[in-house]
């Protein structure tokens, strides 16, 4: 059997990944429909890896990294910075 032998998305997905993903994804879900979310990350991930990685001057950087906007980076950043002072 190779990928050419699946059908549809299958064949997708054992074509960039490999037959056997494709086989799982089958078996653990057939039948199901699934919308993947936009975004990858969890809100908290977002927020700590931003906190973790922000020197001052990178928001342009870090909003390509994270698939964000600039302004949301300086939203999230405000949040955070809000709440640092807040604990204090």
């Amino acid at each position: 059997m190779d990928a050419d032998d699946l059908a549809g998305i299958y064949k997708e997905i054992a074509d960039e990944i490999n037959i056997d993903t494709a086989i799982e994804i089958y078996r653990m879900l057939n039948g199901q429909q699934i919308v993947f979310p936009k975004r990858l990350y969890s809100k908290k991930y977002i927020h700590q890896y931003i906190r973790d990685n922000y020197n001052g001057k990178n928001i342009r950087k870090l909003s390509k990294e994270l698939n964000y906007s600039d302004k949301r980076i300086r939203q999230i950043l405000n949040k955070e910075l809000y709440k640092d002072s807040k604990e204090e």
